[in-house]
């Protein structure tokens, strides 16, 4: 039985126009009803479905998904079960939700299972166990590179061989919503001999993305990349909030320490692969070709997901700074994760993988403040007249995505985070 929902599927549910939540997408997530204990949920159109509610009226009877799963405050058990049982289950909320379907039971008791997603507070969808950022965009190495060892030494040796990582901290990943504060640290000044400690004078945001590991592995086992999606359970917007004055100043010789782990943002929804694969497409043709446990023979290694970041001042309008996509990505998903398990490292489910800075061949299509600005020497303009070279306190930055074709759209809702000031 195929997993993906036909493209003319219809739900008596209205869906607005535009919504990143028709029938077809159905992503999960955790929200917690007034006055209850936070479950599992789903989400079409403007409204959350309660998972546990839909249990209790026995209407996902027969789908070996205990309710005690459904009333956990995380995915990780329910992700756990694996892709079969978690397929199911969202087979069955489309057959509940088709309009065209015998569903009576469902449209008559919906009011105790859909909520008002204006009204539903969204939580944090995971417990990350572990979290890896990888740096896989060529266009955003290089544009570092650039500016930091000039343009003949742009990338640096090994990075056209494999997908460069680091291991990030999981405890200050927070979900879309949650407020970020600049973050204090010691920076070297232009010109200076000895540091200063303060406040980030630039903070910036990196447009990413993450997938989260469906199934775990064991100490010394690796993953071929011919099976890693069977790895992947869905997949995130991710804001890797960034120092970069404290980063300047600490990374070398062992990479990213304060300058990073202040602050990630995640969109509140996992949406599965499943419900992406009517999306897929090429990526960047990879030259020199990897070594063999990187090749993958499937052209369509990737999803054409159009991103977009727009930063929102204080009391202010958004304006969108940049539109990129992950496609633009030269490793894939599925290179990532078996690069990150050749040499044995184990997974977990929850551990969340994040592409990197997503930038593309166009000045409007950078990732970050600091390819956008170019590290500050030329500031971009706001819909109220306001220039950024560097995000202020008070701005909120929003990041969105979603994949479009043939009518049919499917998001990921945004990653929101308004930068706080020190007190």
């Amino acid at each position: 039985m195929t997993k993906v929902i036909p493209a003319a599927a219809r739900s008596w549910v209205n869906v607005p126009q535009g919504s990143d939540f028709p029938i077809q997408n159905l992503p999960f997530g955790i929200y917690r009803p007034a006055g209850y204990a936070p479950r599992l949920a789903s989400a079409i159109g403007d409204y959350v479905i309660d998972l546990l509610a839909l249990s209790d009226l026995g209407l996902l009877d027969g789908l070996d998904v205990p309710r005690e799963v459904l009333a956990q405050p995380v995915l990780n058990d329910f992700i756990a079960l694996g892709k079969a049982r978690t397929g199911a289950l969202r087979l069955r909320l489309a057959e509940l939700l088709d309009a065209a379907a015998d569903n009576s039971a469902a449209r008559k008791q919906s009011a105790t299972f859909l909520w008002p997603r204006a009204e539903a507070e969204l939580l944090m969808p995971l417990k990350v166990g572990d979290y890896t950022d990888f740096y896989s965009s060529r266009e955003h190495a290089t544009n570092v590179g650039i500016m930091f060892r000039g343009a003949d030494n742009a990338l640096m040796p090994n990075w056209l061989h494999l997908p460069v990582g680091y291991h990030g901290r999981s405890s200050s990943i927070v979900v879309s919503g949650t407020p970020i504060r600049r973050p204090l640290g010691q920076m070297m000044p232009p010109g200076g001999q000895a540091p200063v400690f303060g406040p980030s004078k630039r903070l910036d945001f990196e447009l990413e993305m993450a997938f989260v590991v469906g199934r775990p592995t064991t100490l010394g086992e690796t993953i071929p990349i011919a099976t890693a999606e069977e790895y992947i359970f869905g997949m995130m917007l991710f804001n890797d909030w960034s120092a970069r004055d404290i980063q300047a100043w600490e990374y070398q010789p062992l990479g990213p320490f304060l300058g990073k782990n202040f602050g990630s943002t995640v969109s509140p929804w996992v949406v599965t692969l499943e419900a992406l694969e009517p999306f897929r497409t090429t990526g960047p043709v990879q030259d020199p070709s990897p070594l063999p446990y990187l090749q993958n023979s499937a052209e369509t290694s990737t999803f054409d997901i159009q991103l977009a970041v727009a930063i929102q001042p204080e009391g202010g309008q958004p304006a969108t700074v940049s539109r990129s996509n992950f496609r633009y990505l030269y490793w894939s998903m599925a290179q990532q994760l078996a690069h990150h398990t050749v040499n044995g490292c184990n997974v977990n489910v929850g551990d969340l993988m994040a592409s990197g800075t997503i930038s593309g061949p166009t000045p409007d299509s950078f990732g970050s403040m600091l390819e956008l600005s170019w590290r500050g020497e030329r500031p971009i303009s706001l819909a109220d007249g306001s220039s950024r070279s560097f995000l202020e306190d008070g701005d909120t930055v929003i990041i969105s995505g979603w994949c479009e074709r043939d009518g049919l759209k499917i998001g990921f809702g945004t990653a929101e985070g308004k930068v706080m000031g020190q007190q």
